[in-house]
């Protein structure tokens, strides 16, 4: 992929300058910036569902937590004095019940990932040849919202553990397969010499969108839902439905001004389970012809499947071990979306001048360091669990930033859907360490926290691997 010259006419609409992010698309055709931020924004849309939904309010502070407990447990804390992190008191059957949940929400994760492990890559490389990526975006955004009104009816009671476990999960299922075919279309919005950027402006711009979100709902903790009777769970029943109504509205803007991507003439369109013949031809084509690229995509499943951990599982570990408050979540929340952001939009600079591996393998190791930390020095509580959470948060972002560019870089011309769609298979296919290290270790160990060195030993795996892929020299355009 090369830039080419502008065409000879003046655009219609305005467009970024060259010291911004792009001048032209990779046909040359001049790319708006309209659609440059409405394609950004749609990272904005669906970032309340991670932040707000998955991370720091709806299943670290209710789904997790003794709302879903048998009240005769539940009424063991009831002064609050239990911390999950204490030796002491995660022999309770309380702490013990937390653990279960934690781990019964980590197997369901696992299931929720084999799905997309079947469908994403089929889905993407019927995406690539027919030209519907954006339908697919824009279904998959559809059905996320729909899942986040369902969680309005997860009532604080055990047997509804389940069926909003479920919901958390089919959600994961819709953001991915729509993330899919979003991250295919970066290459219409950008190019070679602000892949980079552009990719980094669209993670700054979801965890900035995350701070806002979080806000609203520390505002309205505040203000005690406005003297609103929230018994029975409904203060988070109405953060997801709140999180819905977002997706909707900061979605449209994708939905009126990026264009469809055209379909590629020379791939085939066959029917779906015909689909799975041409993605083993498709593998064995790039084991032999884009061999850094199939190796990439082992490395980064690895250690993506570690970056997912973080995001899954930090919510809790603040909630369950380090005796955080529901209002102490949401303001960490913030504090790590606004360091994710601004390192995010910063990194993104980074990457088109020293290169995406650059990035990552700085990324992982402080994310290996900090969590580590955290670990050991747990005793020093929450002031540890702020320090090594802001240093993390800062790594996080940088790292899907830069994935997300590297691969669009080493992608074939024509089969960007199909490689992301691959991109989310791999990952899903070892999108069960996390969730069982995770898992092992809290049972092994009897205790929440431990789970965070099943998550670190994947980080550290996916670092090595990566660091054995030998991929084309950055150069910097």
């Amino acid at each position: 992929m090369a830039d080419q010259p502008p065409p000879d006419r003046e655009p219609t609409e305005p467009l970024l300058s060259t010291a911004a992010l792009q001048t032209e698309g990779l046909d040359g055709t001049p790319v708006p910036r309209k659609r440059v931020f409405s394609w950004a924004l749609w990272d904005w849309a669906t970032q309340p569902f991670n932040s707000v939904i998955l991370t720091f309010v709806f299943v670290s502070l209710y789904l997790v937590s003794d709302a879903f407990l048998p009240p005769e447990v539940a009424a063991q804390n009831a002064d609050g004095t239990l911390v999950c992190a204490n030796s002491a008191d995660a022999a309770t059957e309380y702490c013990r019940g937390l653990a279960d949940l934690s781990s019964w929400y980590g197997l369901i994760t696992f299931v929720a990932g084999l799905l997309i492990l079947l469908l994403a890559p089929v889905l993407g490389q019927q995406a690539d040849a027919r030209g519907s990526k954006k339908r697919w975006v824009v279904g998959g955004t559809a059905f996320l919202a729909l899942f986040q009104f369902g969680l309005f009816f997860v009532y604080s009671e055990p047997s509804f553990f389940w069926l909003g476990a479920a919901l958390v999960a089919l959600g994961s299922v819709a953001s991915e397969i729509a993330g899919v075919n979003y991250n295919a279309m970066l290459v219409q919005v950008s190019t070679p010499k602000t892949i980079g950027r552009v990719s980094g402006l669209g993670w700054g711009l979801g965890y900035i969108g995350g701070i806002l979100a979080l806000v609203i709902v520390v505002v309205l903790t505040q203000l005690d839902w406005f003297g609103m009777d929230v018994s029975d769970g409904l203060a988070y029943r109405l953060i997801a439905l709140g999180a819905a109504v977002w997706t909707i509205v900061f979605a449209l803007p994708f939905v009126f001004n990026v264009p469809e991507s055209p379909a590629m003439d020379d791939r085939p369109k066959v029917g779906f389970f015909r689909s799975y013949a041409v993605l083993v031809r498709d593998l064995i084509a790039l084991w032999r012809e884009h061999r850094p690229t199939f190796w990439f995509l082992v490395a980064s499943a690895v250690y993506r499947d570690g970056l997912a951990g973080v995001f899954a599982f930090g919510g809790i570990l603040a909630a369950v071990s380090f005796g955080f408050s529901a209002t102490e979540v949401m303001i960490f929340g913030i504090a790590l979306n606004l360091v994710a952001g601004v390192s995010t939009i910063f990194a993104g600079w980074l990457d088109d001048r020293f290169g995406a591996k650059a990035v990552i393998v700085a990324a992982l190791t402080i994310l290996i360091l900090s969590a580590l930390f955290i670990f050991f020095f747990r005793d020093g509580g929450k002031t540890i669990f702020w320090v090594g959470g802001i240093i993390l948060s800062a790594s996080v972002g940088p790292a899907q930033a830069s994935s997300r560019a590297l691969l669009a870089r080493v992608s074939p011309t024509g089969m960007q859907g199909e490689i992301f769609g691959l991109y989310a298979t791999t990952g899903r296919v070892m999108s069960f360490l996390a969730p069982a290290l995770w898992t092992a270790f809290i049972a092994w160990f009897g205790a929440t926290h431990f789970g965070i060195l099943g998550i670190t030993i994947v980080l550290i795996a996916g670092l090595v691997l990566l660091l054995l892929v030998r991929l084309p020299k950055h150069v910097r355009l």
